[in-house]
């Protein structure tokens, strides 16, 4: 049984939307736990005015009933409150009356480092909003909701996941950002304990785990680079020093080091697994970089539009969702079941077969 994403929705649209399939019927959800993870990816040093407009909550339409899944599609909806400020710029069908209210101009100064000049010229756009509205981060908002479901999938398995920023000098740099009319970017880190061995596979390069995680990372808005457990320090080391020793006790099997991140050749090897993605600075920019007008062919700045500072907090969030998401349906591809007692069935005896058991480090 596959779990399935699909997402839609513009950042200034009327809603986002997020389709969940492959959930098993019996799983409860609890509706506070998605929208404090929506909160969550709102707060953080250095956001926008936009998140005291947007109080994200989420509002199912179909596959659930008392606070449990159906086994049926999952639809998720976090609304924009913005779009009351956008109804003729973001109106879904041809709008009437006089052009009014936000994003009534086109935009033709795309933004340096942003989707808008790529996006244009690949779909032949004359308006760049209609690439920039969708490649904007406001998308993660369904994912984080996405996520938050997943979480509840793992949590039946005793895995849980964790997002963090690594450095303790953001709020500084933001600061000094700030003040220059600038952005910075950082480096956060994702942890998932309890996550059995078993998990992925090396049988081809779509079912590797590492693969599963480095793809949804490098999905997301503004990640540059993402590594696994020491990832790009490994390339520094002999071998000897890189790889992680089996070793066991009354317990079963288990490693003293965790270089590889809780990944070896595509498959989890039970020990925690540890993600890192770096995110580049944001290219909206309160002090505009150089750009081209598409229309005149003329030199000029570019769009300038509400930005962050940073969203290197909410970043977190957001790939903490991702990283759920992934390990919740390489164990729905392992375990099956369309019910959740099955599933965690499932898991229990493959627990039972192996040489190995949940550890803390």
């Amino acid at each position: 049984m596959a779990l399935r994403l699909v997402t839609a929705g513009e950042s200034h649209g009327p809603a986002l939307v997020a389709i969940v399939s492959g959930l098993p019927a019996g799983l409860l959800l609890d509706r506070d736990a998605v929208d404090a993870d929506l909160r969550r990816r709102q707060e953080g040093y250095g956001r926008s005015p936009r998140q005291r407009i947007e109080s994200d909550a989420v509002e199912v339409l179909a596959g659930l009933r008392h606070g449990r899944t159906l086994g049926t599609p999952l639809a998720l909806v976090v609304g924009n409150r913005d779009h009351e400020n956008w109804k003729w710029g973001m109106s879904p069908w041809p709008p009437e009356g006089e052009p009014a209210g936000k994003g009534s101009r086109p935009v033709t100064l795309p933004r340096p480092g942003h989707a808008d000049l790529a996006g244009a010229l690949k779909y032949g756009l004359t308006d760049v909003r209609d690439a920039l509205e969708r490649a904007s981060a406001r998308h993660t908002a369904a994912i984080v909701a996405a996520g938050a479901v997943a979480k509840a999938l793992l949590r039946e398995l005793g895995v849980s996941v964790e997002g963090r920023v690594l450095g303790d000098d953001l709020e500084q740099r933001v600061d000094d950002a700030r003040a220059n009319r600038d952005t910075v970017g950082g480096v956060v880190e994702v942890r998932a304990r309890g996550v059995p061995p078993g998990l992925g596979s090396y049988a081809t390069k779509d079912d590797r785990l590492d693969a599963r995680l480095a793809a949804t990372l490098m999905g997301t808005q503004a990640v540059k680079g993402v590594e696994i457990g020491d990832g790009f320090a490994l390339a520094e080391q002999r071998g000897s020093e890189a790889h992680d020793e089996i070793h066991r006790d009354e317990r079963g099997l288990y490693r003293e080091t965790n270089h590889a991140g809780g990944i070896e050749g595509g498959v989890s090897n039970g020990e925690e697994i540890v993600v890192r993605a770096a995110m580049k600075p944001l290219p909206t920019l309160m002090r505009p970089l150089a750009s081209v007008d598409l229309h005149t062919g003329e030199t000029g700045e570019a769009l300038v539009e509400r930005s962050d500072t940073a969203a290197v907090e909410a970043l977190a969030v957001v790939a903490e969702a991702c990283v759920a998401w992934e390990l919740a349906a390489a164990a729905r591809d392992k375990f099956g079941g369309d019910a959740l007692v099955d599933f965690v069935a499932a898991h229990h005896a493959y627990l039972e077969r192996i040489d190995w058991q949940p550890r803390t480090r």
